[in-house]
Protein backbone atom coordinates (compact mmCIF):
# COMPACT_ATOMS: atom_id res chain seq x y z
CA UNK A 1 0.00 0.00 0.00
CA UNK A 2 2.81 2.62 0.53
CA UNK A 3 3.49 2.90 -3.45
CA UNK A 4 -0.22 3.45 -3.82
CA UNK A 5 -0.63 5.49 -0.47
CA UNK A 6 1.72 8.04 -1.57
CA UNK A 7 0.09 8.02 -5.14
CA UNK A 8 -3.33 8.87 -3.84
CA UNK A 9 -1.64 11.26 -1.36
CA UNK A 10 -0.81 13.09 -4.14
CA UNK A 11 -4.53 12.86 -6.15
CA UNK A 12 -6.03 13.93 -3.50
CA UNK A 13 -4.82 17.28 -4.06
CA UNK A 14 -6.94 17.53 -7.10
CA UNK A 15 -10.82 17.99 -5.86
CA UNK A 16 -11.87 16.69 -8.66
CA UNK A 17 -10.70 13.05 -7.95
CA UNK A 18 -11.28 13.47 -4.41
CA UNK A 19 -15.21 14.14 -5.13
CA UNK A 20 -15.27 11.33 -7.69
CA UNK A 21 -13.97 9.21 -4.98
CA UNK A 22 -16.89 10.28 -2.93
CA UNK A 23 -19.29 9.59 -5.47
CA UNK A 24 -17.76 6.46 -6.58
CA UNK A 25 -18.35 4.75 -3.16
CA UNK A 26 -21.73 6.50 -2.48
CA UNK A 27 -22.49 3.88 -5.64
CA UNK A 28 -20.57 1.15 -4.62
CA UNK A 29 -23.02 -1.64 -3.91
CA UNK A 30 -19.82 -3.64 -1.83
CA UNK A 31 -20.03 -0.57 0.26
CA UNK A 32 -19.32 -2.46 3.68
CA UNK A 33 -21.48 -0.74 6.54
CA UNK A 34 -18.33 1.08 8.04
CA UNK A 35 -17.32 2.63 5.54
CA UNK A 36 -21.42 3.35 4.64
CA UNK A 37 -21.57 5.02 8.26
CA UNK A 38 -18.14 7.21 7.31
CA UNK A 39 -19.10 8.50 4.40
CA UNK A 40 -22.70 9.30 6.08
CA UNK A 41 -20.54 11.68 8.43
CA UNK A 42 -19.84 14.15 5.67
CA UNK A 43 -21.90 17.12 5.87
CA UNK A 44 -22.16 17.78 1.98
CA UNK A 45 -21.37 15.47 -0.56
CA UNK A 46 -20.79 15.94 -4.35
CA UNK A 47 -23.61 13.80 -5.01
CA UNK A 48 -26.53 15.09 -6.54
CA UNK A 49 -30.29 13.67 -5.67
CA UNK A 50 -31.05 10.93 -2.80
CA UNK A 51 -28.28 8.67 -3.31
CA UNK A 52 -29.31 6.54 -0.43
CA UNK A 53 -32.70 5.49 -2.09
CA UNK A 54 -30.99 3.72 -5.39
CA UNK A 55 -28.27 1.04 -2.76
CA UNK A 56 -28.86 -1.62 -1.50
CA UNK A 57 -29.46 -2.06 1.39
CA UNK A 58 -29.18 -4.92 4.26
CA UNK A 59 -30.46 -4.66 7.69
CA UNK A 60 -27.28 -3.47 9.38
CA UNK A 61 -27.46 -0.53 6.98
CA UNK A 62 -30.98 -0.16 7.34
CA UNK A 63 -30.69 0.64 11.34
CA UNK A 64 -27.49 3.11 10.78
CA UNK A 65 -29.77 5.30 8.46
CA UNK A 66 -33.02 4.92 10.81
CA UNK A 67 -30.46 5.93 13.78
CA UNK A 68 -29.12 8.72 11.55
CA UNK A 69 -29.22 12.55 13.20
CA UNK A 70 -29.93 13.44 9.72
CA UNK A 71 -33.60 13.45 8.61
CA UNK A 72 -32.68 13.65 5.09
CA UNK A 73 -31.13 10.24 5.32
CA UNK A 74 -34.11 8.74 7.66
CA UNK A 75 -36.37 9.88 4.97
CA UNK A 76 -34.45 8.50 2.17
CA UNK A 77 -34.35 5.13 3.80
CA UNK A 78 -38.51 5.27 4.11
CA UNK A 79 -38.04 5.74 0.24
CA UNK A 80 -35.74 2.78 -0.21
CA UNK A 81 -37.70 -0.44 -1.46
CA UNK A 82 -34.83 -3.06 -0.30
CA UNK A 83 -34.23 -1.30 3.43
CA UNK A 84 -35.24 -4.01 5.99
CA UNK A 85 -38.95 -3.60 7.03
CA UNK A 86 -38.47 -4.80 10.37
CA UNK A 87 -35.72 -2.09 11.17
CA UNK A 88 -37.78 0.39 9.30
CA UNK A 89 -40.75 0.00 11.97
CA UNK A 90 -38.68 2.10 14.29
CA UNK A 91 -39.74 5.23 12.28
CA UNK A 92 -43.63 4.90 12.91
CA UNK A 93 -42.45 6.42 16.34
CA UNK A 94 -39.49 8.99 14.64
CA UNK A 95 -39.52 12.58 16.28
CA UNK A 96 -40.17 14.09 12.81
CA UNK A 97 -43.82 14.00 11.05
CA UNK A 98 -42.37 13.95 8.05
CA UNK A 99 -40.46 11.02 8.43
CA UNK A 100 -43.28 9.47 10.03
CA UNK A 101 -45.58 10.29 7.22
CA UNK A 102 -43.52 9.14 4.38
CA UNK A 103 -42.67 6.14 6.25
CA UNK A 104 -46.78 5.58 6.46
CA UNK A 105 -47.09 5.91 2.40
CA UNK A 106 -44.48 3.93 1.54
CA UNK A 107 -45.25 1.05 3.94
CA UNK A 108 -48.51 0.33 1.27
CA UNK A 109 -46.79 1.90 -1.75
CA UNK A 110 -43.85 -1.04 -1.36
CA UNK A 111 -46.48 -3.61 -0.11
CA UNK A 112 -44.07 -4.12 2.66
CA UNK A 113 -44.94 -7.07 5.38
CA UNK A 114 -46.41 -4.80 8.57
CA UNK A 115 -44.75 -5.33 11.70
CA UNK A 116 -47.04 -6.08 14.52
CA UNK A 117 -47.63 -3.11 16.27
CA UNK A 118 -46.86 -0.90 13.79
CA UNK A 119 -50.57 0.14 11.83
CA UNK A 120 -51.80 0.56 15.85
CA UNK A 121 -48.82 3.00 16.66
CA UNK A 122 -49.75 4.51 13.46
CA UNK A 123 -53.11 5.12 13.62
CA UNK A 124 -52.71 6.73 17.10
CA UNK A 125 -50.33 9.63 15.22
CA UNK A 126 -50.82 13.41 16.18
CA UNK A 127 -50.75 14.16 12.85
CA UNK A 128 -54.02 14.07 11.03
CA UNK A 129 -52.57 12.77 7.69
CA UNK A 130 -50.86 9.94 9.18
CA UNK A 131 -53.80 8.87 10.85
CA UNK A 132 -55.66 9.40 7.47
CA UNK A 133 -53.18 6.79 5.31
CA UNK A 134 -53.75 4.17 8.18
CA UNK A 135 -57.42 4.17 8.14
CA UNK A 136 -57.40 4.39 4.32
CA UNK A 137 -55.61 1.35 4.25
CA UNK A 138 -57.11 -0.98 6.58
CA UNK A 139 -60.44 -0.04 5.71
CA UNK A 140 -60.95 1.57 2.52
CA UNK A 141 -62.94 4.66 2.22
CA UNK A 142 -66.51 3.43 1.31
CA UNK A 143 -66.91 4.54 -2.67
CA UNK A 144 -69.48 5.54 -4.80
CA UNK A 145 -70.95 1.98 -6.74
CA UNK A 146 -72.47 2.44 -9.65
CA UNK A 147 -76.03 0.56 -9.67
CA UNK A 148 -76.48 -2.48 -10.68
CA UNK A 149 -77.44 -2.53 -14.33
CA UNK A 150 -80.52 -3.05 -15.50
CA UNK A 151 -80.21 -2.38 -19.00
CA UNK A 152 -80.68 -5.36 -21.75
CA UNK A 153 -78.19 -6.07 -23.83
CA UNK A 154 -80.52 -4.33 -26.22
CA UNK A 155 -80.23 -1.37 -25.07
CA UNK A 156 -76.65 -1.12 -23.57
CA UNK A 157 -75.79 -1.52 -27.20
CA UNK A 158 -77.80 0.92 -28.31
CA UNK A 159 -77.19 3.10 -25.69
CA UNK A 160 -76.00 6.84 -26.29
CA UNK A 161 -72.82 6.68 -24.43
CA UNK A 162 -69.46 5.54 -25.34
CA UNK A 163 -68.54 3.68 -22.51
CA UNK A 164 -71.47 1.74 -21.90
CA UNK A 165 -71.56 0.70 -25.94
CA UNK A 166 -67.51 0.10 -25.56
CA UNK A 167 -68.33 -2.33 -22.29
CA UNK A 168 -71.11 -4.08 -23.77
CA UNK A 169 -68.95 -4.96 -27.20
CA UNK A 170 -66.13 -6.56 -24.77
CA UNK A 171 -68.68 -8.28 -22.70
CA UNK A 172 -69.01 -11.76 -23.65
CA UNK A 173 -72.03 -12.32 -22.22
CA UNK A 174 -73.87 -9.83 -24.71
CA UNK A 175 -74.36 -12.03 -27.61
CA UNK A 176 -72.03 -11.66 -30.55
CA UNK A 177 -74.81 -10.81 -32.97
CA UNK A 178 -75.90 -8.15 -30.84
CA UNK A 179 -72.21 -7.10 -30.57
CA UNK A 180 -71.69 -7.06 -34.17
CA UNK A 181 -74.40 -4.15 -34.47
CA UNK A 182 -71.34 -2.02 -33.00
CA UNK A 183 -68.98 -3.24 -35.84
CA UNK A 184 -69.59 0.42 -37.33
CA UNK A 185 -69.85 2.51 -34.36
CA UNK A 186 -68.89 5.81 -34.81
CA UNK A 187 -66.33 5.57 -31.69
CA UNK A 188 -63.34 3.46 -32.92
CA UNK A 189 -62.89 2.22 -29.18
CA UNK A 190 -66.26 0.33 -29.26
CA UNK A 191 -65.42 -0.91 -32.83
CA UNK A 192 -62.03 -1.67 -31.46
CA UNK A 193 -63.63 -3.62 -28.20
CA UNK A 194 -65.61 -5.75 -30.49
CA UNK A 195 -63.25 -7.06 -33.04
CA UNK A 196 -61.47 -8.44 -30.30
CA UNK A 197 -64.11 -10.46 -28.94
CA UNK A 198 -63.22 -13.91 -28.54
CA UNK A 199 -65.53 -16.22 -30.46
CA UNK A 200 -64.94 -13.95 -34.02
CA UNK A 201 -63.96 -15.23 -36.65
CA UNK A 202 -60.29 -14.01 -38.86
CA UNK A 203 -62.55 -12.72 -41.40
CA UNK A 204 -64.88 -10.89 -38.55
CA UNK A 205 -62.08 -9.59 -37.09
CA UNK A 206 -60.73 -7.88 -40.02
CA UNK A 207 -64.04 -6.74 -41.70
CA UNK A 208 -63.95 -4.18 -38.38
CA UNK A 209 -62.32 -0.66 -39.33
CA UNK A 210 -60.41 0.14 -36.18
CA UNK A 211 -57.12 1.84 -34.85
CA UNK A 212 -54.86 -0.16 -32.41
CA UNK A 213 -53.26 3.26 -30.69
CA UNK A 214 -49.58 2.46 -29.53
CA UNK A 215 -50.62 3.06 -26.15
CA UNK A 216 -53.69 0.99 -25.98
CA UNK A 217 -53.99 -1.19 -23.41
CA UNK A 218 -57.11 -2.37 -22.36
CA UNK A 219 -56.30 -6.70 -22.55
CA UNK A 220 -59.15 -8.78 -22.95
CA UNK A 221 -59.17 -11.40 -20.68
CA UNK A 222 -59.77 -14.14 -22.52
CA UNK A 223 -55.97 -14.41 -24.24
CA UNK A 224 -54.51 -14.21 -20.69
CA UNK A 225 -56.18 -17.63 -20.23
CA UNK A 226 -55.33 -18.81 -23.74
CA UNK A 227 -51.32 -17.69 -23.34
CA UNK A 228 -50.25 -21.13 -21.34
CA UNK A 229 -51.82 -23.05 -24.27
CA UNK A 230 -49.51 -23.34 -27.09
CA UNK A 231 -52.33 -24.10 -29.73
CA UNK A 232 -54.24 -21.24 -28.86
CA UNK A 233 -51.23 -19.32 -28.25
CA UNK A 234 -50.08 -19.63 -31.53
CA UNK A 235 -53.27 -18.82 -33.09
CA UNK A 236 -53.33 -15.70 -31.93
CA UNK A 237 -49.91 -14.89 -32.42
CA UNK A 238 -50.65 -15.38 -36.39
CA UNK A 239 -54.23 -13.35 -35.99
CA UNK A 240 -53.67 -10.12 -38.25
CA UNK A 241 -55.23 -8.80 -35.37
CA UNK A 242 -52.17 -6.49 -33.79
CA UNK A 243 -54.17 -5.58 -30.38
CA UNK A 244 -54.50 -9.57 -30.38
CA UNK A 245 -50.80 -10.03 -30.61
CA UNK A 246 -49.90 -6.96 -28.72
CA UNK A 247 -51.73 -8.32 -25.96
CA UNK A 248 -50.76 -12.24 -26.22
CA UNK A 249 -47.05 -10.91 -26.15
CA UNK A 250 -47.41 -9.11 -22.70
CA UNK A 251 -48.03 -12.59 -20.93
CA UNK A 252 -45.30 -13.68 -18.87
CA UNK A 253 -44.93 -16.48 -20.24
CA UNK A 254 -45.84 -17.94 -23.57
CA UNK A 255 -43.90 -21.18 -25.42
CA UNK A 256 -40.49 -20.94 -27.10
CA UNK A 257 -41.93 -21.25 -30.78
CA UNK A 258 -45.20 -18.75 -29.51
CA UNK A 259 -42.44 -16.27 -28.55
CA UNK A 260 -40.26 -16.58 -31.40
CA UNK A 261 -42.97 -16.40 -33.96
CA UNK A 262 -44.39 -12.80 -32.03
CA UNK A 263 -39.97 -11.69 -31.86
CA UNK A 264 -40.49 -11.92 -35.52
CA UNK A 265 -43.34 -9.68 -35.85
CA UNK A 266 -43.56 -6.79 -38.10
CA UNK A 267 -45.40 -4.83 -35.27
CA UNK A 268 -42.82 -2.65 -33.27
CA UNK A 269 -45.05 -2.67 -30.38
CA UNK A 270 -45.34 -6.40 -30.36
CA UNK A 271 -42.03 -7.21 -30.18
CA UNK A 272 -41.63 -4.22 -27.35
CA UNK A 273 -44.19 -5.74 -25.21
CA UNK A 274 -42.69 -9.24 -25.69
CA UNK A 275 -38.84 -7.58 -24.26
CA UNK A 276 -41.08 -5.64 -21.78
CA UNK A 277 -43.24 -8.07 -20.57
CA UNK A 278 -42.66 -11.51 -21.43
CA UNK A 279 -40.08 -13.71 -19.24
CA UNK A 280 -39.10 -15.84 -22.35
CA UNK A 281 -38.45 -13.15 -24.78
CA UNK A 282 -35.60 -13.63 -27.18
CA UNK A 283 -31.83 -13.22 -26.31
CA UNK A 284 -31.89 -11.74 -30.11
CA UNK A 285 -34.37 -9.32 -29.87
CA UNK A 286 -33.80 -8.06 -26.41
CA UNK A 287 -30.04 -7.22 -28.33
CA UNK A 288 -31.95 -5.73 -31.41
CA UNK A 289 -34.18 -3.82 -29.28
CA UNK A 290 -31.32 -2.53 -26.59
CA UNK A 291 -29.39 -1.65 -29.39
CA UNK A 292 -31.74 0.34 -31.65
CA UNK A 293 -34.47 1.91 -29.40
CA UNK A 294 -34.56 5.13 -29.18
CA UNK A 295 -36.68 6.25 -26.39
CA UNK A 296 -36.44 6.57 -22.21
CA UNK A 297 -36.92 2.63 -22.03
CA UNK A 298 -33.88 1.41 -24.11
CA UNK A 299 -31.64 0.27 -21.29
CA UNK A 300 -34.21 -1.67 -19.75
CA UNK A 301 -34.21 -4.55 -21.65
CA UNK A 302 -30.41 -4.97 -20.93
CA UNK A 303 -31.64 -6.15 -17.72
CA UNK A 304 -34.21 -9.08 -19.17
CA UNK A 305 -33.04 -12.27 -17.36
CA UNK A 306 -32.18 -13.66 -20.99
CA UNK A 307 -29.50 -10.61 -22.34
CA UNK A 308 -26.82 -11.49 -21.02
CA UNK A 309 -24.96 -14.59 -22.31
CA UNK A 310 -21.74 -15.78 -23.71
CA UNK A 311 -21.01 -14.55 -27.39
CA UNK A 312 -22.12 -10.79 -26.83
CA UNK A 313 -17.92 -10.17 -26.80
CA UNK A 314 -17.95 -10.06 -30.33
CA UNK A 315 -19.94 -6.74 -29.87
CA UNK A 316 -16.43 -5.26 -28.31
CA UNK A 317 -15.45 -3.16 -31.11
CA UNK A 318 -19.10 -2.45 -32.71
CA UNK A 319 -19.45 1.71 -33.53
CA UNK A 320 -22.72 1.16 -31.69
CA UNK A 321 -21.57 2.45 -28.13
CA UNK A 322 -24.62 0.46 -26.87
CA UNK A 323 -23.71 -2.63 -28.45
CA UNK A 324 -19.84 -2.49 -27.20
CA UNK A 325 -21.48 -1.69 -23.29
CA UNK A 326 -23.14 -4.90 -23.56
CA UNK A 327 -19.86 -6.84 -24.97
CA UNK A 328 -19.23 -6.43 -21.09
CA UNK A 329 -22.34 -8.49 -20.26
CA UNK A 330 -21.39 -11.82 -21.38
CA UNK A 331 -20.49 -13.89 -18.47
CA UNK A 332 -17.47 -15.52 -20.37
CA UNK A 333 -15.38 -12.47 -21.33
CA UNK A 334 -12.61 -11.91 -19.36
CA UNK A 335 -9.90 -9.17 -17.91
CA UNK A 336 -8.98 -8.39 -21.45
CA UNK A 337 -12.38 -7.04 -22.30
CA UNK A 338 -12.49 -5.29 -20.03
CA UNK A 339 -9.33 -3.60 -20.42
CA UNK A 340 -9.53 -2.91 -23.64
CA UNK A 341 -12.91 -0.90 -23.19
CA UNK A 342 -11.71 0.85 -19.90
CA UNK A 343 -10.61 3.97 -22.38
CA UNK A 344 -13.48 3.65 -24.36
CA UNK A 345 -14.63 7.23 -24.40
CA UNK A 346 -18.08 6.07 -24.47
CA UNK A 347 -18.25 2.72 -22.44
CA UNK A 348 -15.31 2.94 -20.59
CA UNK A 349 -17.30 4.05 -17.18
CA UNK A 350 -18.69 0.53 -17.07
CA UNK A 351 -15.86 -1.40 -17.68
CA UNK A 352 -13.80 0.68 -15.15
CA UNK A 353 -16.68 -0.44 -12.42
CA UNK A 354 -16.19 -4.07 -13.93
CA UNK A 355 -14.85 -6.34 -11.04
CA UNK A 356 -13.04 -8.27 -13.74
CA UNK A 357 -10.91 -5.23 -14.19
CA UNK A 358 -7.24 -6.63 -13.12
CA UNK A 359 -6.33 -4.81 -9.84
CA UNK A 360 -3.41 -2.95 -10.01
CA UNK A 361 -5.63 -1.35 -12.97
CA UNK A 362 -8.36 -0.31 -10.78
CA UNK A 363 -5.87 1.36 -8.29
CA UNK A 364 -4.05 3.10 -11.25
CA UNK A 365 -7.13 4.85 -12.19
CA UNK A 366 -8.16 5.82 -8.65
CA UNK A 367 -5.28 8.71 -9.43
CA UNK A 368 -6.87 9.75 -12.47
CA UNK A 369 -9.45 13.04 -12.77
CA UNK A 370 -11.64 10.92 -15.19
CA UNK A 371 -11.99 7.84 -14.32
CA UNK A 372 -11.85 8.37 -9.97
CA UNK A 373 -15.28 7.85 -9.88
CA UNK A 374 -15.65 4.70 -11.77
CA UNK A 375 -12.90 3.05 -10.43
CA UNK A 376 -14.00 3.82 -6.66
CA UNK A 377 -17.19 2.52 -7.60
CA UNK A 378 -15.94 -0.85 -8.53
CA UNK A 379 -17.44 -3.71 -6.03
CA UNK A 380 -14.15 -5.28 -6.19
CA UNK A 381 -12.04 -2.13 -4.96
CA UNK A 382 -10.19 -3.66 -1.58
CA UNK A 383 -12.04 -2.51 1.87
CA UNK A 384 -8.80 -1.07 2.79
CA UNK A 385 -8.73 0.93 0.06
CA UNK A 386 -12.30 2.33 0.63
CA UNK A 387 -11.26 3.45 4.13
CA UNK A 388 -8.16 5.12 2.94
CA UNK A 389 -9.99 7.16 0.28
CA UNK A 390 -12.04 7.66 3.39
CA UNK A 391 -9.45 9.31 5.37
CA UNK A 392 -7.88 11.36 2.59
CA UNK A 393 -11.26 13.23 1.69
CA UNK A 394 -11.96 13.82 5.27
CA UNK A 395 -8.00 15.32 5.81
CA UNK A 396 -8.92 17.72 2.32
Amino acid sequence: MDGLGGALARAAADGDVVDGWLQGLASNQALPVEALARLLEFDELPIPGSWLRYRTLDAAATELLVASPQVQHRLDVTDNATADGDVLARLARDPEPRVRFVYAVMLFEYKRPIPAGVLEILAQDPDPKIRRIVSGSEKPPVAVREPPSVLTSEQRVAHPDPTVRMKAAADPAVPTVLALRLAEDPENDVRLAVSMREELTEEQRTAIPCTVWQDFWSPPPWIARHATDPEAARRIARSAHVGLRRVLAAQPHLAPDVAALLAADEDEWVRRRLAESCEDAPHDLLVELYATVQDRYWSGYRYHRNFSRPGLARFADDPNPRLRHASLDDPEAGPELVLRLADDPEVGHWAIRDPRLPTNELLRRLTLPAHAAAAAGNPALPVAVMHHLLDLARAR
